[in-house]
C-alpha cells in the first residue's frame, strides 16, 4: 500500500543537516530535494563535514540546498552552530580504515558528540550505524558502531528517546559505491577474483537510493510516521541475499569480464591484511579486521534479539512500501536492477 504524501503544518519549512558529505550524504540530499520540490515539504538542506565544499559544489543548484557548514565531529563546539535551527540531523559518522583509537574517536565519541549537539539544538536524529554492530566484538568497526548507537540513545534518554531512529544497513550499493565498483576495478588488474574461506559469507546489499528514501520519509515529521519509526532500530537490506562468491560472479557478469574466482584461506587474507594495512589506502587494501568480518553473515536479522538500549525493530521494507511518494517505485531495488547501469 502506498499512502499519499500530504502537507503538514509542522513540516512546511524545516532545516535538515546532513552530517557527512560522501556517497550516502549525496543521495540523501538528492532525495530530500526531490520531496521538497514536489511540494510535500520545504526543506533547507545543509551539508556539514570537515570538507563539504566538493559535494556542495556539485549540488548547490539542487532545490533546497543551502551553503554548507564546516564541522569537526571530534569537537562538539563546531557542531552547535551548524545544528542551530535544525529540525533533523542525519548522522553519517563512520570510517572504514584506521587504528582502534581512530574508530573509538570517530564512530563512538564522534557519534556521541553529534547526538549531544543535535539534542541540545532540539533536533531529531537519524543515526546511520551498520548491521553487525556488537559491543562485544573484537573487530573495531563493529564494536564502535555498537558503542556509538548506545551513546546516541543515551544522549536522547528520557522524554526525547522517540526522537532517534537508528538505521543499520548491510552493504550499500549504487553508482559511486566503493564495494561493487572496487571489485569491478580489481578485475581489470588481477588474473582472478579472490574470496576468503570459500566465499560462503552472506550479504544483503541495499540500494543507496532506498536508504535515502527512508531518511526522506522520516524527515517529513508527520505524526503517523513518527509513531512508526520513533525510537526504533531499522536493519536495512535489499531483496537479494548473496554469498561473497555470488557477488564476485555478479560483478563479472555485469562488467562482462571472464575471471576465475579463487578461494583463499582466511589465514592468507589475514597475512595480506597485516602487510596492506601498513600502507596508504589503495585499490588493493584489505585489513585483518575486514577479513575477520567475512567470517560472519551481513544480513538483516528477521527476528533480532533485544538489546541493551531496549530499542524496538521495524522492518525496512514496511517503511518504504507504505510511505513512498506516489509515482516513485515503492519496492526495494534489486542488485539486478541497478548494477547493470554502472558496471557494464
Amino acid at each position: 500500500m502506498v499512502l499519499s504524501v500530504t502537507l503538514n503544518p509542522t513540516t512546511m519549512s524545516s532545516k535538515i543537516v546532513i552530517c557527512g558529505a560522501g556517497f550516502l550524504g549525496k543521495h540523501i540530499a538528492t532525495a530530500l530535494s526531490r520531496a521538497s520540490s514536489a511540494g510535500a515539504v520545504t526543506h533547507q538542506i545543509q551539508l556539514a563535514s570537515l570538507h563539504p565544499e566538493k559535494l556542495y559544489s556539485a549540488l548547490k543548484s539542487t532545490h533546497g540546498i543551502i551553503p554548507p557548514a564546516t564541522i569537526d565531529i571530534t569537537d562538539k563546539s563546531t557542531l552547535l552552530p551548524a545544528f542551530s535551527g535544525a529540525s533533523l540531523v542525519v548522522s553519517l559518522v563512520g570510517i572504514m580504515h584506521g587504528s582502534p583509537a581512530d574508530f573509538d574517536r570517530i564512530q563512538w565519541k564522534g557519534a556521541e558528540n553529534v547526538a549531544k549537539a543535535a539534542k541540545e539544538a532540539g533536533a531529531r536524529l537519524v543515526h546511520v550505524s551498520a548491521i553487525g554492530a556488537d559491543r562485544a566484538s573484537d573487530i573495531p568497526y563493529n564494536r564502535t558502531k555498537a558503542l556509538g548507537e548506545e551513546a546516541v540513545r543515551d544522549a536522547y534518554r528520557g522524554k526525547a528517546e522517540k526522537d532517534v531512529v537508528v538505521l543499520r544497513p548491510s552493504i550499500v550499493f549504487g553508482p559511486e559505491d566503493d564495494f561493487f565498483n572496487r571489485f569491478s576495478n580489481l578485475s581489470q588488474y588481477l588474473p582472478f577474483l579472490p574470496v576468503f574461506g570459500g566465499g560462503k559469507s552472506r550479504f544483503q546489499p541495499v540500494y543507496v537510493g532506498d536508504i535515502a528514501r527512508a531518511v526522506e520519509i522520516i524527515a517529513r515529521n508527520v505524526p503517523a510516521i513518527n509513531a512508526m519509526v520513533g525510537g526504533k532500530t531499522i536493519e536495512c537490506g535489499g531483496p537479494d541475499i548473496l554469498t561473497y562468491n555470488e557477488i564476485m560472479q555478479l560483478v563479472l557478469n555485469y562488467n562482462h569480464r571472464t575471471r576465475p574466482i579463487v578461494s583463499l584461506p582466511f589465514w592468507m587474507g589475514k597475512l595480506q591484511g597485516m602487510v596492506m594495512e601498513r600502507l596508504p589506502v589503495n585499490l588493493f587494501t584489505v585489513t585483518q579486521a575486514q577479513v575477520e568480518q567475512l567470517k560472519n553473515d551481513n544480513v538483516v536479522n528477521v527476528s533480532p534479539p533485544g538489546n541493551s538500549m531496549g530499542a524496538e525493530y521495524l522492518p525496512f521494507n514496511t517503511l518504504i512500501e507504505k510511505y513512498s511518494i506516489p509515482g516513485l517505485r515503492s519496492t526495494l531495488a534489486s542488485v539486478h536492477d541497478i548494477l547493470p547501469k554502472y558496471l557494464s
